[in-house]
């Protein structure tokens, strides 16, 4: 039961992390108008940030438009149960952030 929990705590503290990191890095895009440089950039942020966990995710950058940045991180949380075989249903981060690219009118 004691490893259950702390799978679950460590499932909503990769969540978190991921969800916060993926915003960020959309704020960024945005705030730089977007671009191919701007998304690399940002992804390499978000990665160092993530530490180990970021080689666990990807990054799509691929519905991100001249007027939106939208990014979907997706990964695996790191397990401390034994594994049986079976996938436990926190086990997977899917995340989507859509921001509107800032411009100065």
């Amino acid at each position: 039961m004691l490893l259950f929990t702390m799978q679950a705590l460590l499932n909503l503290y990769a969540t978190s992390v991921v969800t916060s990191v993926a915003y960020d890095a959309a704020r960024q895009v945005a705030g730089a108008e977007g671009g191919q440089e701007a998304m690399a950039a940002a992804e390499q942020q978000a990665r160092r940030l993530l530490g180990r966990l970021g080689d666990r995710v990807s990054f799509d950058w691929g519905q991100t438009t001249e007027e939106d940045v939208v990014v979907r991180v997706q990964g695996r949380v790191p397990s401390v149960l034994m594994s049986s075989g079976t996938v436990l249903s926190f086990g997977d981060i899917d995340r989507t952030v859509r921001l509107r690219v800032e411009r100065f009118r």
